[in-house]
């Protein structure tokens, strides 16, 4: 039985917008759903909390999409910085007047005005590491004047999150667990000195940059997250392999669990014969999903499997290139499509011969878990990170990393045996069966017993 201690929860975002950042907009709002179902809060769940600077009527329009989709309960769990940044007489919020201290804009500095003249953000450009600066945000009073100024995007999340925080404690005063989604908010966070917040911080992403090699580059925006992660009470990776890798490179002075995000199959998983089926990929069309070595293997399995299919679901940067790819491989026109975005993944996953993935790196590869979930089986590159972890127990073929030949062969191998395909099907719901939702609520439940069972880190 899942049990969530008795506490505040709080899941904290940079953006969430339909349709855009892939996985990491899906998986966020999985987690504050399924917290919810699994009781934390007494059932209502975590509030969703977020700063990007969009309108107020541009957030109430991705609330009530994501509802209307499912994927949220209610608008009601959401909340956005700049939403809330606006007093009722014009001019800032109290919390923002609060924070306030004498200063002026940056005169070498262009700034953008938001949450109706209320703030004035510092425009920086060309710098990676924008939201580290101490450029000064200005808060406005009621009558359009200059109320002072904070200490960067820094001192503004801080103020408005230790206001949530406060009104919170006013209605019920107990701990509060904030699961940061965000690396650039977690850089930001390790300065808010409330002692009885806790933070549990989630990777979703590999950390290195190509070759994506065990001894390979740090990608630039993990190297100081690394430094500061010791602090977080909690770190949440998704595979078991990303963990052991990172505590043998950098030290193991981190609460690191593994946690990977809990996906729903159907209520009565298809064991039907999938012969027939096309081979599936659902996902973002966007360069590091390498649907190219997709479009090319299938070449050579048209030549054994005339008959075959390919369906590449999902809508991005590479679909004109994919288009013109897919016309300039001869004989592949008739049998590859983009059929584009789908509503209902499950229904594409249902009935298809099999799952493939050609990534170059990975997380943990949602649409991987979900494909087991629904009994299809899996041909992968096996990829930092995701495959090999989800695989360990059966229910689909590893291929070597960039191996096209491998790679149509063992979709070739698939198609062509039915006894393999039904025993991976049987094998991809026994894998799946320890993704559920209830296994991953399990352990952030025990997570958050164990980080409000000793001081913050911080």
């Amino acid at each position: 039985m899942t049990e969530f201690p008795d506490a505040w929860y709080l899941i904290l975002s940079s953006r969430l917008i339909p349709d855009l950042d892939g996985g990491y907009t899906i998986s966020t709002l999985a987690r504050a759903r399924q917290m919810a179902e699994a009781g934390a809060d007494g059932g209502r769940g975590p509030l969703l909390l977020t700063v990007d600077p969009g309108t107020a009527e541009a957030h109430t329009a991705h609330r009530e999409e994501f509802v209307r989709r499912g994927a949220a309960a209610a608008s009601g769990v959401f909340r956005n910085l700049f939403d809330e940044a606006t007093g009722p007489a014009g001019g800032a919020a109290d919390w923002a007047l609060a924070a306030a201290r004498p200063g002026h804009p940056d005169p070498a500095l262009d700034y953008r005005t938001v949450a109706d003249g209320a703030i004035e953000l510092p425009v920086i450009v060309g710098d990676p590491d924008w939201h580290l600066t101490t450029a000064p945000v200005v808060i406005r009073d009621a009558t359009g004047r200059t109320a002072g100024t904070v200490e960067g995007f820094g001192g503004l999340y801080r103020a408005w999150l230790t206001d949530v925080v406060r009104r919170l404690r006013a209605e019920r005063d107990r701990p509060v667990v904030l699961v940061c989604e965000s690396r650039q908010l977690g850089e930001l966070l390790v300065a808010w000195d409330d002692p009885d917040v806790r933070i549990v911080h989630t990777v979703h992403t590999i950390h290195l940059d190509p070759p994506f090699t065990a001894d390979a580059p740090v990608n630039p925006l993990w190297t100081r997250w690394l430094a500061l992660a010791p602090r977080f009470d909690a770190v949440l990776w998704p595979t078991p392999w990303q963990r052991d890798e990172v505590r043998a490179r950098f030290g193991d002075d981190r609460v690191d669990v593994v946690a990977p995000h809990g996906v729903a199959g159907p209520a009565s998983p298809s064991t039907a014969d999938r012969a027939g089926g096309p081979v599936v990929v659902l996902g973002r069309l966007a360069p590091g999903k390498r649907l190219d070595h997709a479009v090319r293997a299938f070449a050579r399995v048209l030549a054994a499997v005339p008959h075959a299919r390919l369906e590449l679901w999902g809508d991005g940067a590479e679909r004109a290139r994919l288009e013109a790819l897919v016309a300039a491989e001869t004989g592949v026109g008739h049998a590859v499509t983009l059929p584009g975005l789908t509503a209902d993944p499950g229904a594409v996953l249902d009935t298809a011969a099999m799952y493939l993935t050609t990534s170059a790196f990975e997380g943990q590869g949602l649409a991987l878990v979900e494909a087991l979930a629904h009994g299809a089986p899996v041909v992968a590159y096996d990829i930092r990170y995701g495959p090999r972890d989800m695989l360990a127990h059966g229910g689909g073929i590893l291929v070597p990393d960039g191996d096209e030949q491998a790679l149509a062969d063992a979709i070739t191998r698939l198609l062509t045996d039915a006894d393999l395909r039904s025993r991976f099907s049987a094998e991809a719901l026994a894998a799946a069966s320890t993704l559920t939702p209830d296994a991953a609520m399990r352990t952030l439940a025990a997570v958050c017993a164990d980080v409000l069972s000793r001081p913050a880190r911080r």
